[in-house]
């Protein structure tokens, strides 16, 4: 299929193609072409330019033209961080939260991820599939195009191969790019809580080898923090896994600091995710690497902790990205409209400097920036093109309403009413 977009009112990021993130001032650079067109072929941004430039087409056949008068055109948003393969909701912990009690709390006492471990161990490969490919569509109906997705509620080998397996399939069956990250230390099963060192010992050195030899991770990942993983086990996770080729992304300093961000920015992990703790060293150790602050403020919104200091990162200098981190206990929504509405409103980020974070930096930590993240010839044909809008500013400031008109991903047009 030939696609045509004509009379755009804006096409934003339009990034030269050698540019992979921003980060620091030109994270409120936002590359722009004002009353444009676009032109998509064999699922790929073919050319792009001015409507006062344009000479014509020489071909229509095959050809669907979509006036985009009033509309913005953006690249599609880059959700780096989600949990979207689990098994069911949890919203009896919900409840639990509204009564008073804290994640932490909730956690001691089975809940949390143990609780999510408990209902996948239960549920078939298919099942699991069918589940995720639902949230998925529904995900990519509001703009994403590209999904990371973790493993991490296995909490064994059995366990951790089946969702990881299941990525895999909805890699090669679902429309949306996808990668995906062996969460090889999320938390300690009960039957290991005297015996961590030996959990992550069976995660290290019995089951991460079997994930690089069927090809199931693009990444690896650890929750380094107090009462989970330690930095040194973190380390661990991280040495074995570069010696097979896999890099790392982590979750530090969600809820305190205990070195992880320092650790991994030293072994080049491509991010390092949540930092709603953060300290000036942090950021010194960030500045010295290439290594992708990604925040995820949904989950700040539904937990009701700090909110990543995005004000703080940009201001240092730093690029920095958004994510839902989509999980049933701490973050159960897919839709990157709502974060980035959030990352303005809590945590000033400016517009341009939103789109950014969502599109090509989201694409950088998940490492899909030479195909994803910005319109640029030669990337896939995956964007999005909004309602009629006065300002970019209105698609965030008016939150919770859809002000996506159509979502095309990989040059094909998706039906968007399941948003």
């Amino acid at each position: 299929m030939k696609i045509f977009i004509k009379n755009i009112k804006s096409l934003y990021g339009t990034h030269s193609q050698e540019v992979s993130s921003v980060k620091g001032a030109n994270m409120n650079v936002l590359p722009c072409i004002e009353n444009a067109w676009l032109a998509v072929e064999k699922g790929t941004i073919a050319a792009f330019g001015s409507m006062d430039d344009f000479d014509g087409i020489e071909d229509w056949r095959d050809l669907t033209v979509i006036d985009a008068a009033g509309k913005y055109v953006l690249p599609g948003w880059c959700d780096s961080h989600t949990h979207t393969v689990f098994a069911a909701s949890r919203a009896d912990e919900f409840e639990d939260r509204l009564n008073g009690l804290t994640y932490e709390e909730i956690a001691k006492r089975g809940g949390g991820i143990l609780n999510s471990a408990k209902k996948l161990a239960s549920m078939s490969e298919d099942e699991l599939f069918t589940a995720a490919f639902e949230r998925l569509n529904v995900m990519m109906s509001a703009g994403t195009v590209a999904v990371e997705i973790k493993s991490g509620y296995g909490l064994d080998e059995e366990n951790e191969l089946k969702m990881l397996r299941v990525i895999k399939r909805l890699k090669y069956e679902h429309p949306v790019q996808i990668k995906s990250t062996f969460l090889a230390l999320h938390a300690i099963p009960l039957e290991y809580k005297d015996r961590v060192e030996e959990f992550v010992n069976l995660m290290v050195n019995g089951v991460l080898p079997k994930v690089a030899a069927e090809d199931l991770a693009d990444f690896v990942d650890a929750f380094c923090e107090d009462g989970y993983f330690s930095v040194a086990q973190m380390n661990q996770l991280i040495d074995a896994a570069q010696v097979l080729g896999i890099p790392a992304k982590v979750h530090v300093n969600q809820f305190n600091i205990i070195g992880g961000i320092d650790a991994a920015v030293k072994r080049n992990a491509r991010s390092v995710d949540h930092l709603e703790e953060l300290t000036d060293e942090d950021v010194n150790s960030l500045l010295e690497g290439n290594t992708m602050p990604v925040a995820l403020p949904a989950c700040s919104f539904f937990l009701r902790i700090p909110y990543t200091p995005a004000r703080k990162i940009i201001d240092a200098g730093l690029p920095i990205a958004l994510a839902t981190d989509f999980n049933p206990g701490s973050s159960p929504s897919g839709n990157m409209n709502f974060v980035n509405s959030l990352a303005c409103i809590q945590q000033r980020m400016l517009p341009n400097e939103v789109v950014n974070a969502s599109t090509l930096n989201g694409a950088f930590a998940m490492d899909v920036q030479d195909v994803l993240g910005s319109i640029a010839i030669g990337k896939k044909a995956s964007f999005i093109i909004t309602k009629p809008l006065n300002s970019l500013a209105e698609l965030f400031y008016y939150f919770g309403e859809n002000n996506i008109d159509q979502v095309i991903v990989e040059g094909k047009i998706v039906d968007v009413k399941a948003n």
